[in-house]
């Protein structure tokens, strides 16, 4: 870590979401351990896979502040340089889904070839923040094929949706209540801001393709 990067603070607010991660994340993994010895269920996931990850992923302000704070501290410049350019062509690709607005993609002649839609985060299949990874993906698990995860973001598709371990969401859900409270303590409506991730992401970030707050 270089002295720039070193002189980021940790924010009281990265702190409380972190510590809230880690209970979360030993009540996610007791359930698992539960759902195995006494029913003989094991999740799908496994690293290197991805396929969650082209869902569009929601998160809140609380959430999207500690994963900027994350990138900002630990990452190095070109991996930075790299996440603008992979969300900005997520930008490029979600503004193309809406009727009539392609030709907003083509002026800004930014190159989607090869784009697959996923989470900009996502690098050779693995969550390259995944120490700040949002509660949503912390509690995603299936027991059917990973492939079906990838058949149901694939475009037109008629597939069924995976699926998910119903009850490893609900062990998180007291977790993102505690953080849902955090943020209206402050002051906010928690729904409002709640936001696809890569739109958090720009506006973290400040560059200058994404939304305004």
């Amino acid at each position: 870590m270089n002295k720039s990067k070193a002189k980021i603070p940790i924010t009281r607010r990265e702190r409380f979401v972190r510590s809230v991660y880690a209970s979360m994340d030993r009540a996610i993994a007791e359930k698992l351990n539960r759902l195995r010895a006494e029913e003989d269920i094991l999740p799908s996931c496994a690293a290197g896979c991805g396929h969650c990850c082209r869902y569009y992923i929601l998160t809140n302000m609380a959430e999207a502040h500690t994963l900027v704070q994350y990138i900002r501290r630990e990452w190095k410049k070109e991996q930075i340089n790299k996440l603008r350019s992979r969300t900005e062509q997520w930008h490029a690709w979600d503004r193309s889904q809406s009727a009539g607005r392609l030709s907003a993609v083509n002026e800004k002649q930014v190159d989607l070839s090869g784009y697959e839609d996923g989470c900009p985060l996502l690098v050779h299949g693995n969550c390259d923040a995944y120490p700040v990874r949002p509660a949503v993906c912390r509690s995603h698990f299936i027991s059917d094929s990973p492939l079906s995860c990838q058949a149901a973001n694939h475009p037109g598709t008629t597939a069924s949706a995976p699926f998910v371990l119903a009850s490893i969401v609900a062990a998180a859900d007291p977790f993102r209540d505690i953080i849902r409270a955090h943020v209206e303590k402050a002051g906010c409506d928690f729904d409002r801001t709640r936001m696809l991730l890569p739109h958090w992401l720009a506006i973290g970030m400040g560059w200058d393709f994404g939304l305004s707050r």
